[in-house]
């Protein structure tokens, strides 16, 4: 018997459901959500996990129907539209978020029904190279890999990667919405005014963030323990990759070091790319990160010069100073 969906998963878009809202209009649909239960899960840029089990009895309505009015709500009130899934746990809801379509709700009503002829790879948690093996298997479909033993699953991928799958397989999720905040993160993006195929306008977008993120974390005296980069293309596409950072840091040059790093493993040919977005994740603040010292007098003359044009730009504005690649 499947139990009745209480799980939320959102994606917001802003109207026309192109991009993800900005900063502050996705802190504030996570309010949103709060007033109909404390335990929302953020999952920037756009999305958010949420437990409406006691919701559901103190609105008498179900989960498609709750799903309807948090909809609407943001809509009127922020200009963003929501991509929903409702399922008994995290994963069918995450699952059904991604097959919805624009502007509608998904609920999972029966799992095995829902779950029966999906590629293995449709599996959240599944990853690339998990559903490759599988597939060399024959085990290519989820009602596939649910039929297998668990001691072949095990034998195939390991003991716990093989028990987990076969869990998932059966609609299983042992996790749980965990509530926290957006400020875990902040993000900044920049759209191409037509489909750029240029690597050098490439990382000139990501100077360009690497120096907002990096001033935005300063201001608020915050480091980042990793960078997530997201490549939008011009087919609506995306390719999100992530790196732990070496130490915490809010250092300009860092941030863009390493995202230099994440969009040359790319390796990206003449792809048409219609915008960049550079996300700083894991922020805690300044004084708890602990950096290794150095004695290089570039690097500390480099983070004096940082420190006087954050400065300047706090007295004269953003654009008072900024590297010269950005001002030619």
């Amino acid at each position: 018997m499947t139990a009745e969906p209480s799980i939320l998963c959102l994606r917001f878009r802003v109207a026309g459901g192109k991009h993800p809202p900005d900063e502050a209009a996705y802190a504030g649909l996570l309010e949103l959500l709060g007033a109909f239960t404390p335990v929302v899960e953020a999952l920037p840029p756009d999305g958010a996990l949420a437990d409406v089990r006691g919701a559901l009895r103190y609105f008498g309505r179900d989960a498609a129907g709750l799903a309807a009015v948090i909809r609407v709500r943001a809509l009127a009130l922020y200009g963003a539209d929501c991509v929903i899934g409702a399922g008994p746990n995290p994963l069918l809801a995450r699952m059904a978020a991604r097959e919805a379509g624009p502007g509608t709700t998904l609920a999972v009503g029966d799992t095995a029904e829902f779950l029966t002829g999906r590629p293995v790879a449709a599996l959240h948690g599944v990853g690339p190279a998990t559903a490759r093996v599988l597939c060399g298997y024959g085990l290519d479909t989820v009602d596939r890999v649910a039929a297998a033993p668990p001691a072949v699953l095990q034998r195939i991928l390991g003991a716990r990667t093989g028990r987990e799958v076969h869990e998932k397989a059966h609609g299983t999720d042992r996790t749980r919405v965990v509530p926290n905040a957006a400020a875990r993160s902040t993000g900044a993006e920049r759209a191409f005014p037509r489909d750029e195929l240029d690597p050098a306008e490439h990382r000139r977008a990501l100077v360009s963030l690497g120096e907002e993120l990096g001033a935005r974390m300063r201001a608020k005296s915050q480091v980042c323990r990793s960078l997530s980069l997201t490549v939008r293309y011009a087919d609506r596409t995306t390719t999100t990759r992530s790196r732990a950072l070496p130490e915490p840091t809010a250092h300009s040059a860092s941030l863009t070091g390493t995202a230099y790093g994440l969009l040359d493993a790319l390796g990206l040919q003449r792809a048409r790319v219609r915008g960049i977005a550079l996300r700083a994740e894991g922020l805690l603040p300044a004084g708890r990160a602990t950096q290794q010292l150095t004695f290089d007098p570039a690097d500390e003359k480099a983070r004096r010069i940082e420190a006087a044009a954050d400065r300047a730009r706090a007295r004269f504005g953003p654009r008072a100073v900024m590297p010269g690649s950005l001002a030619a």
